[in-house]
């Protein structure tokens, strides 16, 4: 698979910028993690058109844009049909002390099994090892087949200037009780949210709230949580919906 010139630039300006952040939270950050995974750039239809590290695909460009590669978000409903929200910890790079959804991360190009693109397998796949990974959730408590696919965003973000995002974002339901044992180099809280009680916890919050969570939950979140149990009505795996 081949990568993007521009993209090997944006390594080495990725690598100078994290030089510059603060010493204190640098010896807490994952470097290797950071730099080694690699994430699956696509076009604007979703197309793989290569592959490039996360440091790379996380920065901003000197005119401000961003590699565009493919997420996924995770919604994880308990059997009475509240939502299980996370705190990212404060050694994130990107988004540090943001409020956010279950689970968002990232594909891997290295991994063949999230390769996959019939019906999102590998995506799907992904998201079982990231909740594994940042929740301490079982593999067998968070299967695939489990995981209802509904639809895909794109949307941009310039986070602090230094790190943001540019994702195919592909939205995860999962509806299940599920034993949670966080991550603390992932995640610093984790609350589960009634339906009613979304919108006065967001707005009650001190710390900030991740820009594709923020989307999703003031457009399409209110809907489909009001269907859990009949979601299928909604999948739409066509749209790409656009907050470019």
């Amino acid at each position: 698979m081949q990568t993007l010139g521009r993209a090997q630039r944006c390594v080495h300006q990725a690598f100078s910028r994290l030089l510059s952040t603060s010493a204190s939270r640098m010896n807490q950050i994952p470097v290797a993690y950071w730099f080694e995974d690699q994430c699956i750039l696509v076009d604007k239809d979703d197309k793989v058109i290569g592959e490039e590290g996360k440091a790379a695909c996380h920065t901003v460009s000197p005119d401000g844009n961003l590699l565009l590669h493919r997420a996924f978000s995770v919604f994880l409903f308990n059997s009475k049909g509240d939502l299980l929200l996370q705190k990212r910890a404060s050694t994130k790079v990107t988004y540090p002390d943001h409020y956010t959804n279950t689970c968002c991360s990232h594909p891997l190009s290295t991994i063949p099994e999230e390769m996959i693109e019939k019906d999102a397998l590998g995506i799907r796949n992904a998201a079982q090892r990231r909740l594994q990974i940042e929740l301490g959730v079982p593999p067998e408590q968070a299967k695939p087949e489990d995981m209802v696919w509904l639809t895909r965003i794109h949307y941009m973000d310039r986070g602090d200037g230094k790190f943001g995002e540019h994702e195919i974002d592909y939205i995860l339901f999962l509806q299940k009780d599920v034993d949670v044992d966080p991550n603390p180099d992932e995640v610093s809280e984790v609350k589960y949210v009634k339906r009613k009680e979304l919108n006065s916890f967001l707005n009650s919050l001190n710390d900030p709230v991740t820009p594709w969570f923020d989307l999703i939950a003031k457009n399409q979140l209110p809907t489909w949580w009001d269907n859990l149990n009949q979601l299928h009505k909604f999948y739409d795996h066509k749209t790409i919906h656009r907050y470019v």
